[in-house]
């Protein structure tokens, strides 16, 4: 059965994207610690990031830092810090979340996000 991140990539269930190349994707999550906490996959369904191919996981890092890097721009945090649960869904992915002091993490527990804040995070934040 496919994760549900496999069936965001595939189209099959929206989300809102903040970046997107032929092998990665990277979205707002729907349960955010804080403003801009954003997922990033690989397209190819893997359960565990230490699974992933050696060039793959390279190539998903780099992804990591460059949505990072943008974020941290665009949202004008301090930080952006880095989580890899790997429980919650069982498909490789990276957290990344805006951080303004060492107190913002780890961060409180998520919560539901309104779906037209997030469109309009989204629009912001794409490259």
């Amino acid at each position: 059965m496919a994760s549900i991140f496999t069936k965001i990539v595939r189209g099959e269930i929206p989300c809102h994207r903040v970046y997107e190349d032929d092998r990665h994707l990277a979205f707002l999550d729907i349960r955010p610690f804080v403003e801009g906490h954003t997922l990033v996959i690989p397209k190819r369904e893997v359960d565990s990031i230490f699974e992933l191919e050696e060039a793959e996981f390279a190539a998903l890092w780099v992804v990591a830092r460059k949505v990072a890097r943008h974020l941290r721009e665009r949202i004008r945090c301090k930080r952006i810090c880095v989580g890899v649960w790997g429980f919650e869904v069982h498909h490789a992915h990276i957290h990344l979340v805006p951080c303004a002091s060492m107190s913002d993490f780890p961060p409180p527990a998520p919560r539901p996000a309104d779906a037209a804040a997030l469109a309009k995070l989204a629009a912001g934040l794409r490259f």
